[in-house]
């Protein structure tokens, strides 16, 4: 399933309050955007001195806009629901983590299991994720401009992972349903992951993942192959016990 949000360039140079995360410290940021469910004005943020601090901009719950000014630590907009949130550096370990729902867009990489058990949502990572992209991902979508780490998408049970650079060792082990989406090459295929047929209706959703995650216009559907599970570890089976 597809989520419809998109993010209007225009947005960004909206008119923003700015909240200093060195002089007014991460609790009172976190307390401060909680409060901002229902009916708000204040619906465009800016948050600058990050260096590095962890859990950024997490459970947010409201149809905000917030830009994360300079690099994270762990956990940036976990927990995601309806914001959009664009990090203007690099993502420490587990950005977007059981995201919900909205939008989150790293301008730089992102360290290992970005997107991790996200249920709905896009993420767009403009670098390099790390290890463990999308482990277990429950819906998300997660569009990635450069090249993804080694267990990408294991135990991924639905949603989309598009790659346009390349994908580590052991892509898609263990996986369920999730639609995987690599336009570069692949290092190995975990266990029960395979390649399969890009049919039509695979060509028209990955389209609209990379438009949506801002992928050059250059980037054709055609270049990308996709890969899926091959559905033999659903139900144990003594003939594939090594596999387990």
């Amino acid at each position: 399933m597809l989520h419809t949000a998109t993010i209007a360039r225009s947005d960004l140079d909206r008119p923003r309050q700015t909240f200093d995360l060195a002089a007014q410290g991460l609790r009172a940021l976190n307390e401060m955007l909680h409060q901002l469910r229902g009916q708000t004005n204040e619906t465009a943020w800016e948050i600058v001195n990050t260096k590095g601090s962890h859990a950024i901009a997490v459970g947010v719950d409201a149809p905000i806009d917030i830009i994360v000014r300079g690099t994270t630590g762990y956990y940036c907009a976990g927990m995601n629901k309806q914001a959009t949130i664009r990090v203007d550096g690099s993502a420490g370990p587990g950005v977007a983590e059981n995201m919900m729902s909205g939008t989150v867009i790293v301008e730089g990489d992102a360290s290992q299991y970005a997107g991790a058990t996200g249920r709905g949502g896009l993420l767009v990572i403009k670098g390099n994720a790390s290890s463990r992209c999308g482990i277990s991902m429950k819906g998300i979508d997660i569009v990635v401009h450069g090249n993804i780490g080694h267990m990408s998408a294991f135990m991924a049970q639905s949603g989309n992972l598009v790659v346009l650079g390349d994908a580590g060792e052991a892509l898609g082990d263990s996986l369920y349903e999730a639609r995987l989406f690599v336009r570069g090459q692949v290092k190995s295929l975990g266990a029960d992951c395979i390649e399969k047929e890009m049919r039509p209706e695979h060509y028209e959703v990955l389209e609209t993942l990379l438009q949506r995650g801002e992928a050059d216009a250059t980037a054709d559907p055609s270049q990308f192959r996709r890969y899926g599970s091959a559905r033999k570890l659903y139900n144990f089976n003594i003939d594939n016990a090594s596999s387990y």
